[in-house]
């Protein structure tokens, strides 16, 4: 059997130190893009492709502390824990689009301004995904460098988004299992080239906005309502700042949730699942733009983790915002909500539907669906969040209601964006 959910650890106290500069943020499609690949088209890649699966094997990585997975045919047993990694590292293809990031003083390493975790539960099957602000300020465990193979000392207090480099993504694993508890068994990472490759490989996402967003730092400008986004456009959607809610880092996260949830309902619609020709152009597209640690490579895992996930129903796959708190030392930054984060890890343990008390992050709505599907007209203004309709259901023994600190939504619920147009 696999082995279950382990047990918290402590969170250590914090110190402060430097973080990096504004040009330094980036989206957070990244990570559940890649989530939703692999447990919803990858099975492709097993069945159908197995060549392609000798590319996607050739791009691994090592985990450290990642051990070897039973082989079996069937789904995957237990609980399962994937860290998905966006690197901001500039790809030649793509360097021009991103300005000084790619042309400037800060043009050499990388950071994981991406970081999720991707939580598959044992029967009944359940998927969480927990987005992670990349101005989280904690602590980081020692590491060792990727390059040089040097250890890297303990921090007691610093960004998150600092540890993809030098540490690689197993430092990043690290630093998520010390903050959770969680054991993460697989991890993948994917850079800005691979966000609009994946896009472009299913045309495409739906986003709505309300008012509109005018952000010129992103290059982003789209009206109020629906609007298809792709390539470029749909990696500036996901890292716009300023052109959301109040223009800070968790605001943007609204953007990032509708994304995936957006992301999540179209592969797995018959318009990509149905179109042979499309599913297999995105699972090409997929072990192409991504690199996976040696578990995630492996063809049978990869099925395992399909069959796993492929019944989950749509409300029963949640994404949510870590909770936090701002920082004493810095009102820029966050710091844990380590009360909040508990009663989540719990629910997690327990494998307990979940239910968002919060609603959905501060720059988002609700948006309400005609019965034909077209999306109803919705307010010139809405600062304030409409309510998750699950929140005013009375929950059963097999739920768990969230603090309402802890924001976010599902895939069957569409949302609006709170632009600042």
């Amino acid at each position: 059997m696999r082995r279950r959910l382990s047990r918290r650890e402590p969170i250590a106290q914090h110190g402060r130190l430097r973080s990096p500069g504004v040009l330094s943020q980036l989206l957070t499609f990244v990570g559940v893009s890649v989530a939703v690949v692999a447990v919803s088209a990858i099975a492709v890649v097993g069945y159908s492709a197995y060549s392609l699966t000798s590319s996607f094997a050739a791009n691994q990585f090592t985990l450290e502390g990642e051990t070897a997975l039973p082989p079996d045919i069937g789904s995957i047993e237990g609980g399962l824990d994937l860290l998905l990694v966006g690197s901001d590292e500039c790809d030649p293809s793509f360097s021009a689009m991103f300005g000084d990031r790619c042309d400037g003083p800060d043009a050499e390493g990388a950071r994981n301004d991406v970081t999720i975790l991707v939580h598959i539960s044992d029967s009944p099957r359940r998927i969480t995904v927990i987005s992670f602000p990349r101005d989280l300020e904690i602590p980081i465990p020692a590491c060792t460098d990727q390059t040089t193979g040097q250890p890297i000392s303990a921090m007691s207090k610093q960004m998150l988004n600092s540890t993809l480099d030098p540490g690689g993504v197993s430092c990043v694993a690290k630093t998520i299992t010390q903050l959770s508890g969680q054991k993460i068994d697989m991890a993948a990472k994917v850079t800005w080239g691979g966000v609009i490759n994946i896009t472009d490989a299913i045309g495409g996402i739906d986003v709505c906005v309300q008012n509109g967003i005018d952000d010129p730092d992103a290059g982003l400008h789209l009206p109020a309502g629906v609007t298809t986004v792709q390539g470029a456009e749909a990696l500036a959607f996901l890292r716009s700042r300023h052109g959301v809610g109040n223009g800070g880092d968790l605001a943007r996260i609204s953007n990032q949730q509708q994304y995936f949830s957006a992301l999540a309902r179209k592969i797995t619609s018959p318009e990509v699942l149905s179109d042979m020709p499309t599913l297999y152009r995105l699972a090409t597209t997929a072990v192409q733009n991504i690199s996976p640690s040696a578990n995630l490579a492996n063809p049978l895992t990869l099925i395992q983790i399909a069959l796993a996930a492929k019944s989950v129903p749509a409300d029963q796959i949640v994404f949510l915002q870590y909770p936090t708190k701002t920082d004493p030392d810095d009102p820029n930054r966050v710091v844990p909500d380590e009360t909040a984060a508990s009663a989540l890890w719990t629910a997690l343990a327990n494998n307990t539907a979940l239910q968002i008390s919060g609603g959905v992050s501060p720059a988002g709505g609700v948006e309400q669906v005609s019965p034909t599907g077209a999306p109803i007209p919705l307010p010139s203004t809405s600062a304030t969040p409409s309510p998750d309709p699950s929140a005013s259901a009375t929950p059963g023994a097999d739920t768990s209601v969230l603090p309402s600190a802890i924001t976010g939504t599902n895939a069957s619920q569409r949302t609006c964006s709170n632009g600042n147009g």
